[in-house]
């Protein structure tokens, strides 16, 4: 009998275009595919191959990682912006 040492690590998925992308922040490993579904698949694959180095440092536990929306005013007229003059 295997045992397999398994680690829970994030997956960040936004849609681009007409894929799916997934990233992990913890290794800043991204993947992408059709659907979710194998976008996700396609991350695990590219996390365990890069776990196989013996180089690669495994951690014993992920943090997860703190994720939220940040609102940015891209109207270009924010008054407490400097001109290139200053």
């Amino acid at each position: 009998m295997q045992i397999t040492d398994t680690i829970e690590l994030s997956a960040i998925i936004r849609k681009e275009n007409d894929f799916y992308v997934a990233l992990c922040p913890e290794y800043d490993i991204a993947s992408q595919g059709k659907n979710v579904e194998e976008a996700i698949k396609n991350l695990k694959e590219a996390l365990e191959l890069y776990l196989e180095d013996p180089d690669v440092e495994k951690p014993s536990k992920a943090e997860a990682p703190m994720v939220t929306i940040v609102k940015v005013d891209i109207s270009g007229s924010s008054g407490n912006l400097r001109s290139k003059s200053d």
